[in-house]
Formats: C-alpha cells, sequence, structure tokens
C-alpha cells in the first residue's frame, strides 16, 4: 500500500531588519499568518485558551474566497534560538498533515539584517488534485518573499 505524498519544502532570505527586531514581530504567529495571507484571510484566531504566551496554542484562519477554515497548532518556540514550530490538527485544502519550523538567524557581518530559513513538511491528502497540490506548494514557497518584502526597508 502506498503512502500518501509528501514534500519537503526549505526557503531561506535575507531580511532587512536585525534579529531581535524581526524575531517580536513573527514570534507571534498571528502576525505572520497576516504578512504570508495578506488580502486572502478573513479571520486569524486563537482558539480552545490558545494565546501567544501559551505552547501549544491552537488557532484557526479563515482563507477566502471559499472560506476555507484552517486550523494549526503552536507546538514549540525557542526564544534563545528564535525558532517557531507549528503543525495542522485538521485537514485543510488538500494538505492532510503539515509541519514546518521557520527560524531567525543574525548575520554576521551585518548586525543590521538578519537571516529567515522556514523548513516545511507537507503530507497532501490521497487523491489530491495535482494542480491543487502545485497551487498550495507554489503559495507556500512564495511565503517567504512576502515576509522578505514585509522587512524590506523603504527605498528613499
Amino acid at each position: 500500500m502506498a503512502g500518501k505524498p509528501t514534500y519537503k519544502l526549505y526557503s531561506s532570505t535575507v531580511l532587512d531588519a536585525d534579529p531581535d527586531s524581526v524575531w517580536d514581530e513573527v514570534r507571534d504567529v498571528m502576525k505572520v499568518v497576516k504578512i504570508v495571507f495578506e488580502g486572502v484571510v478573513s479571520s486569524v484566531d486563537w482558539t480552545e485558551g490558545g494565546s501567544l504566551d501559551r505552547v501549544p496554542s491552537r488557532y484557526d484562519f479563515t482563507l477566502l474566497p471559499n472560506d476555507d477554515l484552517v486550523r494549526q497548532e503552536v507546538a514549540g518556540r525557542n526564544e534563545v534560538e528564535r525558532s517557531l514550530t507549528y503543525r495542522t490538527v485538521a485537514p485543510a485544502l488538500c494538505i492532510a498533515h503539515y509541519v514546518a519550523t521557520y527560524r531567525v538567524r543574525e548575520v554576521s557581518n551585518d548586525p543590521t539584517r538578519s537571516y529567515l530559513e522556514w523548513s516545511r513538511e507537507v503530507e497532501t491528502v490521497e487523491g489530491a488534485d495535482p494542480e491543487a497540490v502545485d497551487a498550495v506548494l507554489g503559495m507556500m514557497e512564495n511565503q517567504i518573499n512576502l515576509l522578505r518584502d514585509h522587512f524590506a526597508r523603504p527605498e528613499n
């Protein structure tokens, strides 16, 4: 019996902001969801008693245009390493299971910038439409660019 298709994604970029400033913002997964789904997210809420300071903590967000409900959980946060791990708690779109970690690091030769890495493992639902899978994976791959653009310094 074949397993469900699994994909591993790894993205990284340099951000035009120092690591502490970036971490102050991205340690809050609610802010990350709003940045990477800008214009296509209608709500983002902590659920089941979740909060920024509680780990694990569940949260839901709704994606437009079809009001697709995404249920996820902050599974771990390391303030010293500036990393956050989150995962799905229910299937959504064409994804059966998903776990991801992003981490903010220092750029050793430029303390005003930081390095963001984001790894993900995605398992799709059985029989998922290949075009839907490609669209979701493409959206995930672009999210690093949206974070990079969010932290870009305005041009003079």
